[in-house]
């Protein structure tokens, strides 16, 4: 697997994508490094790999999408909070671009995917790709990991109206969750957890696909 690619997907596109993202507000030069060493074109269909370094959403069929790099880039750079992350739990491996961001930010990655033959796809992408560190699970992400928390880290990358009690459980205190929530109008949210309870901040606004409770299996 070439992870260098030559014209629209070499390292020098990269690197022009990185230096939108600074020009964006993005200023975790943690994040923006790892991104910086991702493949991202290797990620998306071979169709669209021209684009992979736009600032755009892509369809990765299942009537999914990667998201955009700034998306993935905030995202991981509220998550970490300029700090180091031990276990995370991703809801929606999707492509598993934010995945392999991820297990370069945290020690260990937990991912849930709901979709069978989208998971068996990333889960030979990212074997490829020697992200090792991940542990991939074919279920309900609404549910959680329950056998695997608390994590200090949680992120759900489709959107929902409501973060259920069982995921709020899950969360170590000291710990944050960064979702979309909303319906017509979506927001990007984090909710942090003390040794008091929970609370929430909401940010700006975003645009992700709605997050489906249960599994498919074919």
């Amino acid at each position: 697997m070439h992870l260098s690619g030559i014209g629209m997907t070499s390292h020098r596109t990269r690197m022009r994508m990185i230096e939108r993202l600074r020009a964006q507000g993005i200023t975790d030069e943690v994040v923006l490094s790892v991104m910086g060493a991702i493949p991202r074109h290797l990620f998306v269909e071979e169709a669209l790999a021209s684009r992979a370094y736009e600032d755009v959403a892509l369809p990765i069929n299942y009537g999914q999408t990667i998201s955009s790099p700034w998306m993935v880039a905030r995202m991981s750079e509220l998550l970490r909070a300029n700090s180091a992350l031990n276990k995370v739990l991703e809801i929606g491996t999707g492509c598993g671009y934010q995945t392999a961001v991820l297990a370069r930010l945290a020690k260990l990655v937990y991912s849930i995917e709901r979709i069978g033959p989208l998971l068996t796809k990333t889960r030979i992408r990212l074997h490829k790709l020697q992200v090792r560190n991940i542990h991939l699970k074919h279920a309900d992400g609404l549910l959680g990991l329950p056998d695997a928390a608390p994590f200090d880290g949680i992120i759900m990358t489709a959107v929902t109206t409501h973060i259920p009690d069982t995921l709020l459980e899950q969360l170590a205190v000291g710990g944050k969750i960064v979702f979309p929530r909303g319906s017509q109008k979506q927001n990007l949210c984090i909710i942090e957890r003390s040794s008091q309870g929970y609370a929430e901040k909401i940010l700006e606004e975003v645009n992700f696909v709605p997050i489906i409770s249960g599994v498919v299996k074919k």
